[in-house]
């Protein structure tokens, strides 16, 4: 019961508020990823593992290998 107990603890502090980010909506550990969002995907069906799979696409997009100026 003891380590139920920390392990929660634990897992709320990945949870910030921050009146800079999101208008000071609860966010995932001080990121632009606000709760309810999250909630709100998942209470309409997305699974846990298509939120892995968005997470997986988009470490993928940002692998760069090589960056060039724009032209201005």
């Amino acid at each position: 019961m003891a380590q139920q107990l920390n392990d929660s603890t634990d897992l709320r502090t990945r949870i910030t508020i921050d009146p800079e980010l999101c208008h000071g909506k609860p966010c995932i550990r001080g990121l632009r990823y606000p709760v309810e969002t999250i909630l709100e995907l998942l209470s309409a069906g997305m699974t846990h593992e298509d939120i892995l799979a968005a997470l997986d696409f988009a470490a993928r997009l940002s692998h760069v290998k090589r960056m060039r100026k724009l032209r201005e």
